[in-house]
Order: C-alpha cells, then structure tokens, then sequence
C-alpha cells in the first residue's frame, strides 16, 4: 500500500482530536475521508503532512515512516496537499503560481510522467489563456484549480485535497470532479476530503466515514450508496 496510517492520535491542547486513527491508500487509489464538520476529517492530513504533530501512532508512506517530518520533507517523499484555504499567491500571476510548486526549482526532464507547464495547461485550459494574470484576480473556481495545478507542478504520488468544492458553483463543482478523476486516470492517488457527497462518491474507489475524532466505517463507494442506515449515522445533519 502506498499510505498507512495506524492508530494515529493528534491532540489540540488537552483535547484528542484524532483516536487511533486506522486507514490506508493503496497506489493509484481514490479514497474519500466523509463526515460531519468537525470530526477531525482536516486534522487527519494535516497530521499526515506534518503541519501537526501527532502524539502517537504511525503514518508510513511508501515503505518510510513520515510521522513527526517538517511538512517540507513530506513533500519531498512525495505527498502533495491541496489546503482548504487554498493559500495561492494573490499578487503572483498565474504562471509564477505554477512555478512555486517545482520542487527544487527544477522540473525532472527524466521522468517521463513529470508534470510540466505544458501538461498542466492541457488539464486546466484556461490557466494557459491567463498565464499573466494574478492569482487574486481569479475566480474561485479558478484559484481551487490553480492550487491544485500547483501542487502537481510537485509530482506528488499522492495528493491529499481538502474541500475542494467548498463554496463553488454546480458548474465549478463539477470541473473539480473532472479534474480530479483526470488526475487519478494518469496514477495519482487521492485522499479527498469533501463534504458534497454525491461529488465524492462518484470518483471514490473506497470511503472512510469519521464519528468523532475516529473512523467508525470503512467500504466500498458502492457498499455506502446501498447502506441508508450508515449514511443517516455518520453524513445527515
């Protein structure tokens, strides 16, 4: 498997966000991590990328153990991560966006399957017609696609989004999910947080749902579609 997480426990404070944490991506793989807001869902990557610090557990990646690594080392052992926030370079044009995600500053001219400029603006369009225009001048839809364009700029085998659909229009929402499963066609795995549910089992391979700050089911995207009683237990409001 490509990631595994095991018993994996992050706190804020005196306060247990994530209890014993259990879960894996496979190489290849679209995984979707569902649940209420505030079930620890954006806790769990970012403990995974590093930007908290777990407590205890053990996340490995490829082989390697990267629990406690600088969020930088995370990268390089080849974990992209699209935040919630988004975090683009609003006075930074488009073009020089893309650029900040080359990791080392220079695009690997042996690997065949290196993201390059060129292959980004065949998966977002519009990005090529804008290469000049500042980031904070982009829609919102535009500025998810561009984070998501940057972070591939880093060749990552897995990319970890948050929320991508958040605040989207149907027609931004439903480029997202193109884009995604575009992604996963060419051999990245995702693990994709998402509160639209109907978007992110169309694209999951398997699903985990969270109850508070644990994971209280795992299946196929075709098992959760046909078990109401579990959808209304972890999903409903």
């Amino acid at each position: 498997m490509l990631l595994e997480v095991s018993e994996l426990n992050t706190y804020y404070g005196q306060s247990r966000a994530l209890q014993n944490i259990n879960f894996h991506v496979d190489e290849g793989e679209v995984v979707a991590l569902l649940g209420r807001n505030g079930m620890g869902k954006s806790t769990t990557l970012k403990s995974i990328m590093g930007l908290l610090k777990p407590h205890s557990g053990q996340i490995r990646f490829n082989g390697r153990d990267i629990m406690g690594l600088n969020p930088y080392k995370v990268a390089r052992a080849g974990i992209g991560y699209v935040p919630e926030e988004r975090r683009i370079f609003p006075n930074l044009t488009v073009l020089d966006n893309l650029k900040m995600g080359i990791k080392g500053g220079k695009i690997d001219k042996s690997n065949p399957n290196a993201w390059t400029i060129e292959r980004i603006f065949e998966h977002f369009p519009f990005m090529k017609e804008r290469t000049h225009q500042k980031g904070g001048h982009l829609s919102g839809g535009e500025q998810q696609m561009l984070t998501i364009g940057r972070t591939l700029m880093g060749n990552p085998r897995l990319l970890m989004v948050d929320e991508p659909t958040e605040g989207l229009s149907p027609i931004m929402v439903k480029e997202v999910r193109n884009v995604l499963e575009q992604i996963s066609k060419a051999g990245i795995a995702i693990l994709l947080v998402e509160h639209n549910y109907k978007m992110a089992i169309s694209i999951a391979h398997r699903v985990y749902l969270m109850g508070k700050a644990h994971i209280g089911y795992s299946g196929t995207a075709a098992e959760l579609e046909a078990d109401a009683e579990t959808r209304k237990k972890y999903l409903e409001v």
